[in-house]
C-alpha cells in the first residue's frame, strides 16, 4: 500500500512522537527538540493518532488536530503525519510493523514520556515494541521514580543505555532504550483541555 509520508531514506534515524495531540503544545514541541539533541536524531515525526485506545473518552476531530500541530511546530527536522488514520492501526505496536515495511531501512525510534513508561505493560504488545525499534523516554513532572521502577523497565533492564550513550541511541539494535533527564514544562493537553482554551481556539 502506498501511503503519504513525510521524506526519509534508508540509514536515516527518526524518531516517532506517538499521541492524540489533543491539543498540540509547547511542551510537545519542547520535548521534540530535546530528543533531536539527547537521541542523536535525523528528523523526528509526530504521528497523530485518530484515537488513544486506552481513553474512553475520543479526542476532537483528526483534522482539527493535524492543522493545530502544523501550525504550531516551526522546526525544519519536526514533520506531521496521520499514517495511523492512513494505515488504519490503532496500536503502537501495528503502527511499527506498516510504518517498517511502508519505509524498509529507515531506523525508527520510539519516543515517550516518563508517564507512559511507567503504564507501559498496559499497552498492547509492549514487549513486542521494545523488541522492535529502540526507545527513548524523556523525563516529565513527578513520573521519575514510578518511571524507573516499573515493569518495563525492570523486565527491559539488561537493555537500557547510560546516559552518556543516548546520543548513540537511533544506531543501536532493538531491545535498546535510554532514559534522560531535560528541562521540563509543566503543561498537558488534559489541562489546556480542561481550561477550555482548546475548545476556545477550535472555535474560531
Amino acid at each position: 500500500m502506498r501511503y503519504t509520508l513525510p521524506p526519509s531514506h534508508p540509514g536515516q534515524v527518526i524518531g516517532l512522537l506517538g499521541g492524540s495531540f489533543d491539543p498540540p503544545h509547547a511542551g510537545h514541541l519542547h520535548i521534540s527538540r530535546e530528543a533531536l539533541k539527547r537521541f542523536g536524531l535525523d528528523r523526528l515525526w509526530w504521528l497523530v493518532s485518530p484515537g488513544n485506545p486506552l481513553k474512553e473518552q475520543g479526542p476532537a476531530p483528526l483534522g482539527r488536530r493535524m492543522g493545530a500541530a502544523r501550525a504550531l511546530v516551526d522546526h525544519p527536522r519536526i514533520d506531521i503525519t496521520d499514517f495511523e488514520a492512513q494505515a488504519d492501526t490503532r496500536y503502537t505496536a501495528q503502527t511499527l510493523r506498516a510504518l517498517i515495511r511502508a519505509r524498509p531501512g529507515v531506523r525508527f525510534v520510539w519516543l515517550m514520556g516518563a508517564d507512559n513508561l511507567a503504564q507501559f505493560h498496559l499497552w498492547q504488545d509492549w514487549r513486542e515494541i521494545m523488541n522492535t525499534v529502540p526507545v527513548g523516554v524523556l523525563a516529565r513532572p513527578g513520573q521519575r521514580i514510578s518511571a524507573r521502577m516499573s515493569p518495563a523497565a525492570r523486565v527491559f533492564d539488561h537493555a537500557r543505555l547510560g546516559a552518556r550513550q543516548c546520543h548513540r541511541l537511533g544506531q543501536m539494535d532493538a531491545p535498546a532504550w535510554c532514559f534522560v533527564n531535560v528541562p521540563m514544562m509543566a503543561i498537558s493537553s488534559t489541562h489546556l483541555r480542561q481550561s477550555g482554551a482548546w475548545a476556545d481556539a477550535t472555535q474560531k
